[in-house]
């Protein structure tokens, strides 16, 4: 019994004294939405990521991949930086990462690279300027039609 005893107090130390700080956590990172899954030459693509700042670093830099199991030569990794913006403390809000498709606009351009359709899943992934970075979150496939 004694311990019995002594063995739950010294889980209850353990499991209360474990608990993340959150002032030097990651950011949160949640994928809301595509304006759409299935593009013609000429479209704009948009996603719209949400996210909770994390710490009060400030969010500087977003991760995106384009995955085309079909056509490697498809596949992209970038990374670009965001702009400056007022920090405070549970900073929240949302992204839009944007691209063209074939399309005569200021965005970047992206097109199938093998003579057939892209099916593509983006993925994308946050980093705060204390280097922290969120959990990757994915798209549902696209589709480039070519």
């Amino acid at each position: 019994m004694r311990y019995t005893i002594l063995f739950s107090i010294l889980l209850f130390v353990f499991f209360t004294g474990c608990k993340k700080n959150n002032a030097g956590s990651a950011p949160t990172l949640k994928f809301k939405n595509v304006n759409s899954t299935e593009f013609q030459s000429g479209d704009i693509l948009v996603f719209t990521l949400s996210f909770d700042g994390g710490s009060t670093n400030g969010t500087d830099t977003v991760y995106v991949e384009e995955d085309v199991p079909n056509c490697p030569a498809s596949s992209f990794n970038e990374s670009y930086g965001l702009p400056s913006y007022p920090v405070t403390k549970g900073q929240k809000g949302e992204i839009t990462v944007t691209f063209g498709y074939n399309s005569n606009s200021s965005y970047q351009n992206i097109s199938p690279q093998c003579q057939e359709n892209d099916t593509a899943v983006f993925r994308f992934a946050l980093k705060d300027n204390a280097q922290h970075t969120s959990d990757t979150v994915s798209s549902p496939k696209v589709i480039l039609y070519y």
